[in-house]
């Protein structure tokens, strides 16, 4: 297959974003930009073209799909009707980068439930996400663009050799907005779960005046005895090919002894704050921002680029688990295989 390269970084087309649309009604994989990650999306309604997603990310069959959707009107086609409470996160956080597990209806093929009687729906706020789904008049299925257990895509040139040939056409809008995948809820009993934390945190939802839980499995290793009711909830993902370590202590000299403590006996690379970049005794070191807005911008990127270095571990500074730090921290222990030191 060519695939077809679909450049908006400067010059907004929708002649061009309808095209990818009819690629969408055709059966066709697209991959397109939101403000959360790039996604590999496929008309959400149809079974052989949702299988091609799982086939062109190697993705395990019983990891679900996130539907994404561009109104209301498209929710209550796909699922029951929703409670109390979820309408008040929908009215809340929809469109953004927010994901709410509800009841799928029939017209939802399995492959994209992965058998489960629920659905992730999402209403993205990125323009022209929201213009592909209502050019093509159906729902995308569309998980992160990346190949699996690899970190998700934030820009086109770290995933373009992943997908070469294998989607009918990319869309590239440069990078994205936020970095992190969705936060991704399901009510159960009245409160909230958070399954999969993101940009939404667990403080913007208490906000509301809802309780709110933390799954196990965000901070914890998959055990594999229960359903995946989210991506990323799997042991390995976001993860480069070279070994990681995250090094964390709430004194942050404490944390910047040990890391030189552990890259003066290993052929290292540090992954850290800006500030904290002229203090390591080392030339393989890559800055990461400083505030966790920038941390979570640009750590996907990142975690691309270390391969390139040739060593034989990442270090990398941790943060609090708080806030948006949470979701940082679920990512990047997954990246590290829980390769994890706090001191």
């Amino acid at each position: 297959m060519k695939t077809k390269y679909i450049n908006l970084k400067e010059d907004y087309n929708e002649k061009k974003i309808k095209e990818a649309a009819q690629d969408i009604l055709n059966g066709e994989l697209v991959i397109f930009p939101t403000e959360t990650v790039y996604g590999i999306g496929a008309n959400a309604l149809n079974d052989n073209a949702c299988k091609n997603i799982f086939k062109a990310k190697g993705r395990a069959g019983d990891n679900p799909l996130i539907v994404h959707v561009n109104n209301v009107d498209m929710i209550k086609q796909l699922v029951e009707e929703p409670n109390e409470i979820e309408k008040i996160l929908i009215n809340t956080f929809c469109p953004g980068p927010f994901t709410l597990i509800l009841k799928a209806k029939n017209i939802i093929p399995k492959s994209v439930t992965a058998g489960l009687e629920t659905v992730g729906i999402r209403m993205p706020s990125n323009k022209i996400a929201n213009k592909l789904i209502e050019y093509a008049g159906v729902p995308i299925a569309a998980p992160s663009a990346n190949v699996s257990g690899r970190p998700s895509g934030t820009r086109i040139e770290d995933i373009l050799k992943e997908f070469d040939g294998k989607v009918s056409t990319i869309i590239d809008d440069g990078m994205v907005d936020i970095g992190l995948e969705s936060t991704v809820v399901r009510v159960i009993d009245n409160k909230v779960r958070i399954l999969r934390p993101g940009k939404i945190t667990r403080e913007n939802i208490e906000k509301l005046g809802i309780e709110v839980e933390i799954d196990k499995n965000i901070l914890g290793k998959y055990d594999g005895k229960e359903k995946v009711l989210s991506p990323g909830m799997k042991y390995r993902h976001y993860a480069p090919n070279t070994k990681c370590m995250m090094v964390y202590s709430k004194n942050e000299a404490v944390m910047i002894n040990k890391i030189n403590e552990l890259i003066n006996c290993k052929n290292a690379l540090v992954v850290c704050r800006d500030k904290n970049f002229n203090k390591y005794d080392t030339k393989n070191k890559i800055k990461m921002g400083n505030s966790l807005e920038e941390i979570a911008h640009n750590i996907f990127s990142i975690l691309r680029q270390v391969d390139k270095y040739n060593v034989d571990i990442v270090i990398i500074e941790g943060m609090q688990k708080d806030g948006l730090g949470l979701a940082l921290n679920n990512r990047l222990l997954r990246a590290c295989e829980y390769n994890y030191l706090e001191i």
